[in-house]
């Protein structure tokens, strides 16, 4: 009976923190994405490209100054706390801390001298030398709310991490508004960022002193560390860290590569136009993240168990669920993408519109890395995307410096989406190799059709907002019909669908109508 309880409540705590870490990364990204629609109306292209210059560096600092250790303070506080060695994980954090505080002022230091270079010697832009420098003014910030914010995750207190993400996004849009309408221009954008993230680490340090320290009781003489097991115990979380910092930048520079190489070769509002078009192409991430974040732990016990049937059925579940979300999503994302810029950058941004259409596509390759990605790591081979990552860095360079000089920000665009559509087809082969997995390729087929039915039938609309709302409004409707001739869902499509539905208050009965169409369909 106590062994039950104990596994209930340790599903309900991993429920719980899934829950809430979702509800972080939904703060992040609406944040982020309101952050860069103000920052485009108030700064213009050039202005805006300034800014997106700036914003790579603004991560690869990040992530250089963590040291990748905050999923790393995470798990060994976890693990010490686990074990009933408190002071042991109070010694993690207090360690990860004190190293990152020095790695913080470091590459700070090294950021705000090496700034001028950048601007005047690599991105031959000097207005560029203030927003680069600003970005030194991030860093230490970064790490400190980085290091708690690891502490929180290894005490699974998520909704202080809920918290801190709130706090850093309202502080950064509402300073870096209020910097750039006082004349700061994109550097006033960059110190907003640097306040929210100051915000954010004062929160993390009140929330630990006021709620956490009984968790993690002071250290007596007997378990204080010397000089030399503190260098011990930092070996042991590098060796955890290294592939996270390796990841991290492979993943960033697949995605920012192209603004690094248009830095040198185009027009500061070509990089603005530019920086329009790629949130709007990592849309479709929201729905992969998500979906990998669940399939990864399932992958893994299904591989534990040795259960071929079980592990078949997540993968090839994973795989169709993230085509029959993202596909039509990027389809209408590729059409629509002039009328998109404009609605929500600006007329001023649909430069940036065929762009938008190209790179959309090499998203829609890239979730079905990350999904891969996923299950490789679930079932014990973390290294193989990391491998993959490198790789596909070293191309999206080399394509870049092709292509950009050629076409432009079309060229980076094209680059990007040539690198991702490797990737994905070598991670996809690996995948399949390692779990002996046949994919269903006519029920992947049918999703295609539809797809294309819908795209033939709104590429006929006017590339106005007007039209894209007519879009909006007919393109599920044509989507599913086109699904429902070619019996493209499944009894569990249908399934799903109606657990959703009893969940949905006043509009169960009506989705319930819908779904029971639905099923009489279904394969």
């Amino acid at each position: 009976m106590a062994e039950t309880n104990d596994s209930m409540s340790g599903t309900s705590k991993l429920v719980k923190g899934s829950f809430l870490i979702l509800i972080s990364s939904l703060i992040f990204r609406l944040g982020g994405y309101i952050y860069r629609v103000l920052m485009s109306r108030l700064l213009g292209p050039a202005g805006y490209g300034l800014l997106g210059l700036t914003l790579p560096f603004q991560g690869i600092f990040q992530i250089l100054s963590a040291g990748g250790l905050p999923p790393a303070i995470a798990k060994y506080v976890a693990q010490h706390k686990a074990l009933g060695e408190d002071q042991m994980a109070r010694q993690v954090v207090y360690t990860s801390l004190k190293f990152m505080m020095f790695l913080g002022i470091f590459f700070s230091m090294v950021m705000f001298f090496i700034a001028p270079w950048l601007a005047n010697d690599v991105f031959n832009t000097p207005q560029a030398v203030y927003p680069l420098q600003a970005v030194a003014l991030i860093t230490p910030f970064s790490v400190i709310v980085g290091a708690f914010r690891g502490a929180f995750q290894g005490l699974y207190k998520m909704e202080y991490i809920v918290i801190t993400r709130a706090v850093e996004q309202v502080f950064m849009i509402v300073f870096a508004v209020v910097l750039v309408m006082a004349g700061f221009f994109a550097a006033g954008a960059v110190i907003g960022t640097a306040i929210g993230f100051a915000a954010s680490s004062l929160s993390a340090l009140i929330i630990f002193r006021k709620f956490l320290w009984r968790y993690l009781p002071e250290i007596d003489s007997e378990h204080r560390f010397n000089f030399r097991q503190e260098v011990g115990l930092m070996k042991t979380l590098f060796a955890f860290s290294i592939p996270v910092i390796i990841t991290a930048l492979s993943e960033m520079a697949i995605y920012d590569i192209g603004i690094f190489v248009m830095g040198i070769y185009m027009a500061i509002q070509d990089i603005g136009y530019y920086t329009a078009a790629d949130p709007l192409a990592r849309l479709p991430l929201v729905i992969s993240l998500s979906l990998a974040t669940a399939v990864l732990p399932a992958a893994s016990e299904a591989y534990a168990l040795k259960d071929r049937s079980l592990l078949n059925s997540y993968v090839v579940q994973s795989y169709r669920l993230v085509i029959l979300l993202v596909l039509p999503m990027c389809v209408g994302i590729a059409i629509f993408s002039e009328p998109l810029l404009e609605l929500l950058f600006g007329s001023q941004f649909i430069f940036g519109a065929d762009a938008l259409s190209i790179l959309v596509i090499g998203m829609s390759f890239y979730t079905l890395f990350i999904v891969s990605s996923s299950i490789t790591q679930g079932i014990g081979y973390p290294r193989i995307p990391m491998y993959i990552l490198v790789g596909g860095t070293i191309i999206n360079l080399i394509l870049n410096l092709i292509l950009v000089p050629l076409y432009g920000i079309e060229g980076a665009a094209l680059g990007t989406t040539i690198a991702a559509f490797i990737i994905m087809v070598t991670i996809l082969y690996q995948t399949f190799k390692i779990t002996r997995v046949k994919l269903p390729y006519l029920a992947f087929g049918k999703i295609i059709l539809a797809s294309l039915a819908m795209a033939l039938i709104i590429f006929f609309l006017p590339q106005t907002i007007l039209g894209l709302i007519i879009a909006l409004i007919i393109s599920p409707v044509i989507y599913i019909i086109a699904l429902l001739l070619l019996r493209g869902f499944e009894k569990k499509d249908v399934r799903l669908m109606g657990k959703i539905a009893r969940r949905a208050g006043p509009l169960t009965k009506a989705l319930e109508k819908i779904i029971s169409v639905i099923d009489k369909f279904a394969s």
